[in-house]
């Protein structure tokens, strides 16, 4: 297995851009839980607290692809440096907003403003293309690879974020989140030779990138799959709440992504076979199985067998994740240009980012109203449509990836 890693960093910079992006990622996983865990200290209400974390979502969701659309016309170094500027500022005032117990709008206002956070996981992908795409193996185990990444910091990210806001200050792990972002993009740009070439001319004649069918029927069905990960995260912060045990919502949040960095680091050494619509499809169909004996378990077990039996099911449930999302990430390679590549990707982000949004309000409503174990109807229902939506749409994918010229 260590071998099947080993040789996709023989390339000459690839260590150093993938291990500053993952600093530059940290935050994906800080901000919303972040928020969240903040605003329901400060402010007692997690329909609050999910609301503003739903309102960083929508606005990285409208924001979101514009940014990378400016990456892939003028290059990483040049769009990134800005946009993580204007992103530190908008979270500082945040925080200033959440300390001071400024007004309830001021929140939404700030948080809005940090919807510009450049996709950092887009780029570092868009550079493993740049070096492997006339090498499909290696470019299945950098993309798997990056997955494992990806999990890695759902596994830490949460665990920093709400272990600092309830043990040291409510304002504490989205503060840490800024330091990420902060150094960690300005580590990654600096790996000028490793950055791959802008085509501005393609900009001015090819569109954007979601006028693909079949990337449009990812990010439709990544819609569901946000609203998954963002209804997890705002239920089990307020499950764990009302256990009595509030720090330990990131123990439990990272089993979630165990699961998922188990199974992508598995996933990256299999020589697949078989259509990737199909494969596509079983990972949709899997993560909504996965998501039914969440209810069960926290119904039926309180305190910490409760919170056991939770992140046992999320554990589960987290097997299908990373499989899912690497095929996406393939999918999308295949689907757009080269020179539209960091925007393509960006648009699957941005469709879970979306669904995160509605994920995360539509759980701090029902857990406001419910309970806690209510609010794990929100994720089970997430996950069936999403994958009714990926069964409505897997023939237009297919459609989609035969008519897609070969990458050059």
């Amino acid at each position: 297995m260590l071998s099947s890693y080993r040789q996709i960093f023989a390339a000459p910079g690839s260590l150093a851009f993938s291990a500053s992006g993952l600093i530059a990622r940290m935050p994906i996983s800080m901000t919303g839980v972040g928020i969240v865990t903040m605003l329901s200290e400060l402010r007692g209400s997690y329909g609050i607290a999910g609301a503003v974390s739903a309102t960083l979502a929508l606005s990285a969701a409208l924001f979101g692809p514009m940014v990378a659309w400016l990456v892939d016309r003028y290059g990483q170094r040049r769009v990134a440096l800005p946009a993580t500027g204007l992103t530190v500022l908008a979270a500082a005032a945040l925080l200033a907003c959440a300390h001071w117990s400024l007004p309830s709008w001021t929140l939404f206002v700030t948080a809005a403003g940090m919807g510009v956070m450049p996709s950092t996981g887009s780029m570092v992908r868009a550079r493993w293309a740049h070096l492997y795409r006339a090498e499909p193996p290696k470019l299945h185990t950098a993309y798997s690879f990056e997955a494992v990444v990806d999990e890695l910091c759902f596994i830490v990210g949460p665990i920093l974020a709400i272990g600092l806001a309830t043990s040291v200050f409510p304002e504490a792990g989205l503060l840490l989140a800024g330091v990420f972002l902060s150094v960690g993009v300005a580590l990654f740009t600096a790996q000028r030779r490793t950055e791959p070439p802008v085509h501005p001319a393609a900009h001015r004649t090819g569109g954007s990138a979601i006028r693909s069918p079949g990337l449009q029927v990812l990010v439709i069905t990544f819609v569901s799959t946000g609203a998954v990960f963002g209804s997890v995260e705002v239920v089990t912060v307020a499950f764990a709440r009302e256990q009595g045990h509030p720090a330990v919502a990131s123990l439990v949040l990272a089993v979630y992504a165990l699961g998922s960095a188990v199974a992508g680091l598995v996933f990256g050494t299999l020589k697949l076979k078989g259509s990737m619509a199909g494969r596509f499809l079983g990972g949709i169909a899997a993560m909504a199985l996965g998501m039914l004996p969440l209810v069960a378990a926290a119904e039926l077990f309180g305190g910490y067998p409760g919170l056991a039996a939770v992140g046992g099911a999320l554990f589960l449930a987290g097997l299908s994740i990373s499989p899912t999302l690497i095929t996406a990430m393939a999918l999308v390679e295949r689907l757009v240009p080269a020179a539209q590549l960091t925007e393509g990707m960006t648009w699957t982000t941005t469709g879970m980012a979306a669904g995160v949004a509605l994920g995360s309000a539509a759980a701090g409503w029902v857990v406001d109203a419910a309970g806690a174990p209510a609010g794990y109807w929100v994720p089970v229902a997430s996950a069936v449509l999403g994958a009714a939506g990926a069964a409505a749409g897997v023939r237009r994918l297919g459609s989609g990836l035969a008519a897609a010229p070969e990458q050059a």
